[in-house]
């Protein structure tokens, strides 16, 4: 940490000792006993995060990812006593995430890549190195019984694809596709060698055949292979770009989407365009395709951009089910392949479904959505089940928790992750197979409950109350806050938190992404230390309808998301129990951008903040920010230099001139999301102008900070940086 100046011994002593303080666990009793006082950094950080929920095809069996601390390992459990116990033993806080987790259709074997960074923009299968090992980790696929044995390495790879009969694993590398055998018996082959990167790879159901994605940079190519005397095939070719192929249960069809090649004139990049896109079904013989179904040229006709985009599934009774905007809110639709009637809405209602998947008989959909009749639900997420055939959406896990990526095994169990505003997320089998009634009281089977340490402060957590406010230009903004116990000032010191993305919504409970996760740990954490937290979910984020998605004048276009972080701090410091003289702000990725234009904008408002990899001027990165066709002869010098303005001007960058509030910047140098040049550039233009600021850069790690112990750090140093800042 470094800033303008150095501190004072004593100063520097006492920031230490916060820290030291911070991480260290403290003789508390056993969870489940009586839990009062404070708790530590350590503590409320200490609960594994599950992801990644798998079930075999046939039979009970499920697999997970559990982070343990920076020890990551692959779970299992089978019906029907589901006992959990882990699989792989990793025991390092190595910065090496386990992704791509598969199971064999018999469930007998389990697929997994580690390594890398698969939640960032650009360089995700390349190594990550956060503990500095002259030799980095290689990102590899990795196969291991289910009943227990030692990982085989596959080889280096990335997105497998298990057969349909299990015994072989189709991956991506140097741009094609290949195959091994799923137990490491025989070494992997390349499949073939086109011209286009080769990716999406779909067995089709006999598993004689794969259909892929052929890029080929401004459109691509549905193609399928066969063996190597038969030519590929590439079905429809055309100028516009093809994508997401699914067979039909027979494999005599396949649908697919698409959309536009690239090029023509350049549109104005301040205005949303509108991009339809198609669906097409196409003979997997000849490669002959028929359009089925054409989406509105209109914004909410678009494709979309929340989980799983358009969660395209062949489903039963010929039966093509997709997600679209299009009336506002991101529903699921199906309709016959044969396009002769117009599609049916199965999921009505303001609320959004994402984490989608299909049933083994492809009857059923499962989604997470925020739908519910528990006040709050828009601000939650519940497993919900719907039928492929008609609007018939119904709640399986209603109540106060939060319940998310919903899974349904051979047998036709359901299982899905969930915890609430106190308890940490943990897998969970539903006892009901596939019954809603009496959901309320539906027992769980429990599949992590074990794994939570004893010493997690789960009682002495705050639960999260609904804020609803009106911005300057009448959008209505969601938050969640977080108040601190009963005691000390009347008037308090209070922080908003900025969640990145931007299209995330933040939660009345644990979130389902680590990143968020550990957002909402720190929320907690900062509350227990006296402040209230307000978390902002503002305009450009999901959960409240497409206009609130895609607002106009939003990001380089003008930054009108700024207006819902301004009116956060402006209905804190209305509040009776907030001090409006100390008011901070912290945030990471787009919420260190929001932070930064907070500080330069309004150090009236924000006392203090920390920006943790942030956006700081959308004209960098040569335009890339402003859209590939922003410079092109056909544009008018006028416009360019609108765009350049406009650009210029949302950006924190321009702000320099009114930023006086103190401000404490993290940022890791192998950021693969935010460029580290971002942070580089603001530091020196500020301290050109003489604001107090201060630094940590954290070596070798990710935009995610992948080791635990630097996630540990980072925290630690925005709690010591806002209590330093904002309280006596």
């Amino acid at each position: 940490m470094s800033g303008l100046s150095l501190p004072m011994p004593c100063v520097l002593l006492r920031r230490l000792l916060f820290m030291l303080l911070a991480l260290m666990p403290s003789a508390l009793p056993a969870q489940g006993g009586p839990q009062t006082g404070p708790f530590t950094l350590d503590q409320v950080m200490s609960a594994p995060f599950a992801t990644n929920l798998v079930a075999a095809a046939r039979g009970e069996r499920l697999a997970w990812t559990l982070n343990e601390r920076g020890a990551r390992n692959v779970w299992v459990a089978e019906g029907p006593a589901f006992t959990a116990r882990r699989l792989t033993t990793y025991d390092r806080d190595d910065g090496q995430e386990l992704s791509a987790l598969r199971l064999s259709p018999d469930g007998h074997r389990v697929i997994y890549v580690r390594g890398g960074d698969f939640s960032s923009n650009w360089d995700d299968a390349l190594p990550v190195n956060p503990v500095g090992m002259p030799t980095p980790t290689k990102v590899e696929i990795w196969s291991v019984p289910f009943e227990g044995g030692t990982p085989v390495s596959l080889g280096e790879g990335v997105n497998p694809v298990i057969s349909p009969k299990g015994d072989m694993v189709v991956f991506e590398r140097g741009r094609q596709l290949w195959q091994v055998p799923i137990d490491g018996s025989g070494p992997a082959k390349r499949l073939f060698d086109q011209r286009g990167t080769a990716s999406d790879a779909q067995f089709s159901p006999d598993g004689s055949r794969l259909a892929f994605v052929s890029g080929r940079g401004d459109h691509a190519f549905i193609g399928i292979y066969t063996n190597e005397q038969t030519p590929m095939l590439y079905v429809a070719p055309s100028t516009n770009r093809d994508w997401a192929p699914r067979w039909s249960p027979d494999g005599r069809s396949l649908v697919f989407a698409r959309r536009a090649g690239s090029g023509g004139p350049p549109a104005p990049n301040l205005e949303p365009q509108p991009a339809p896109w198609s669906l097409w079904v196409a003979d997997a013989v000849t490669g002959e395709a028929t359009p089925r179904w054409n989406s509105e040229v209109s914004l909410k006709g678009g494709v979309p951009s929340t989980h799983g985009g358009i969660n395209l599934h062949w489903a039963a009774a010929d039966r093509l089910v997709f997600l679209s905007y299009h009336d506002g809110w991101p529903h699921l639709y199906s309709m016959t392949a044969r396009g002769t009637e117009p599609p049916v809405l199965l999921t009505p209602g303001a609320h959004m479904a994402e984490h989608v998947t299909l049933s083994p008989d492809g009857r059923m959909l499962y989604y997470a959505g925020n739908l519910g009749t528990t006040p709050g639900d828009i601000d939650r997420r519940h497993v919900v089940r719907a039928p492929v055939d008609r609007a018939a959406p119904e709640v399986l896990t209603p109540g106060t928790g939060v319940e998310f990526m919903p899974v349904v095994m051979g047998s036709g169990r359901v299982a899905a992750i969930g915890g609430g505003a106190q308890r940490p997320p943990v897998p969970f089998v539903l006892n009901a197979a596939g019954e809603a009634r009496a959901a309320a009281n539906t027992p769980r089977i429990s599949l992590g409950e074990a794994q939570v340490p004893t010493d997690f402060p789960t009682a002495r957590l705050v639960v999260p109350t609904q804020v609803v406010y009106t911005s300057s230009d009448g959008v209505r903004v969601h938050g969640q806050l977080f108040e601190p116990p009963a005691g000390g000032p009347s008037r308090k010191a209070a922080v908003i938190y900025v969640h990145g993305g931007p299209p995330r919504q933040m939660l009345l409970g644990w979130h389902y992404g680590d990143y968020y996760w550990n957002a909402y740990a720190m929320n907690q954490y900062l509350a227990s230390r006296g402040f209230v937290v307000l978390s902002v979910n503002y305009r450009l984020g999901i959960g409240y309808g497409h206009d609130f998605h895609r607002p106009p004048r939003a990001g380089i276009a003008g930054a009108s998301e700024y207006l819902d972080v301004k009116a956060a701090a402006e209905w804190l410091r209305a509040q009776p129990n907030v001090d409006g003289a100390r008011i901070g702000i912290y945030g990471g990725s787009y919420g260190g951008y929001l932070t930064a234009l907070a500080l330069g904008r309004n150090s009236d408002l924000f006392a203090a903040g920390v920006d943790v990899h942030g956006v700081h001027d959308m004209t960098s990165d040569g335009g890339s920010r402003l859209g590939a066709n922003t410079w092109r002869f056909e544009r008018p010098p006028a416009e360019l230099e609108a765009l350049a303005r406009t650009a210029w001007e949302s950006s924190p960058v321009s702000a320099v001139s009114t930023w006086r509030s103190p401000v404490l910047f993290i940022h890791a140098d192998d950021d693969r999301n935010v460029r580290f040049s971002q942070t580089v550039d603001l530091v020196q233009r500020l301290r050109a102008k003489g604001v107090p600021l201060e630094e940590i850069t954290i070596v070798d790690d990710t935009h995610h900070f992948l080791r635990h112990a630097n996630q540990q750090r980072v925290n630690a140093a925005i709690a010591e940086y806002l209590v330093r800042m904002l309280k006596p």
